[in-house]
């Protein structure tokens, strides 16, 4: 099931980049992440439960996340530094929710909570379950980011 799942986040991920922030992300290979350190400086984080209970990551690196803001807001950027938290917890949740609705197509159903943003240099990302954490790398023409999930 996990490849489900994975194929799942890299079709939403790719398809609420190009649609939201018109940057089209490239997905490397998934692989089993052994530690807890974010890949990146700014980190959406959303709990989720129902057939499955886990937790989704999204973390981008600075660059790539101000592209983003700036892709998504233009030149409405009021605060640099709320805009980007408001809008890495908006594209984990539309993440999610794409994810949500595939999966539901092969049965899962799985509620989301309310996202939480972790930003900073050098933060980790704690994931709910005991279960291996899957990443999958994304890159850009704007820097890199990655998705990871952890699923019981």
């Amino acid at each position: 099931m996990s490849v489900e799942i994975a194929k799942a986040f890299m079709t939403a991920t790719i398809e609420v980049l190009s649609t939201m922030a018109m940057i089209t992300p490239k997905a490397g290979k998934p692989f089993v992440k052994k530690d807890n350190a974010a890949s990146g400086d700014v980190t959406g984080l959303i709990g989720l439960t129902g057939d499955k209970t886990g937790t989704v990551s999204v973390t981008f690196t600075q660059k790539c996340a101000l592209s983003v803001v700036k892709s998504m807001l233009g030149d409405d950027i009021q605060d640099v530094i709320q805009d980007t938290k408001d809008m890495v917890g908006e594209i984990t949740n539309m993440i999610s929710g794409k994810a949500r609705q595939i999966l539901a197509g092969d049965g899962l159903t799985m509620q989301a909570a309310t996202p939480s943003v972790i930003m900073g240099k050098n933060h980790t990302v704690h994931h709910v379950s005991s279960e291996p954490i899957m990443a999958i790398p994304f890159t850009t023409d704007h820097g890199e980011f990655s998705v990871e999930f952890c699923f019981e």
